[in-house]
């Protein structure tokens, strides 16, 4: 009985996008990250690329990585795919139709030999690889009237 558990982490990328979209829904302009990996890192900048989020800067201490994420507000959801199913070049459209709301919003981010991307880059470079996770955005309106009210409310 004296001996205490201790939590161990499972997914990094999973805590990541969980804390990114909890920040997000509770109005934050910037969320910390920790513990951080490369594919959480390739990951956030395939996010940055289209512009679900700001800024990021990584944070090296000697036992673990962390990052300083800027949110802007655009992202409605993000989750991760597990296990990593392998998804072939022909089967985007199928993928596409069940993870995402729309053909309009989101990406389906992908790891390839090519490196980490989303399904529209894969889809150029004709190629197959494996889920990683998603993220979208749906509703802009509810997410601009927060904003302004927070804004107008500080004023």
């Amino acid at each position: 009985t004296g001996k205490q558990r201790e939590m161990v982490l499972m997914n990094v990328l999973n805590n990541c996008l969980r804390t990114i979209l909890n920040a997000e829904k509770m109005g934050k302009r910037q969320v910390l990250i920790r513990p951080i990996s490369k594919v959480v890192v390739k990951f956030l900048q395939v996010m940055q690329k289209h512009g679900y989020i700001g800024e990021f800067e990584i944070i090296d201490d000697n036992r673990n990585k962390k990052a300083v994420v800027e949110l802007n507000g655009r992202l409605n959801k993000c989750g991760v795919i597990s296990p990593r199913f392998d998804c072939k070049f022909k089967d985007y459209e199928k993928l596409v139709s069940n993870l995402l709301p729309s053909r309009q919003f989101g990406f389906i981010v992908l790891t390839t030999t090519y490196g980490i991307m989303d399904h529209e880059e894969a889809r150029r470079r004709h190629t197959g690889g494996k889920i990683l996770g998603y993220f979208y955005q749906i509703s802009t309106f509810k997410n601009l009237n927060n904003r302004q009210l927070k804004i107008s409310i500080k004023h």
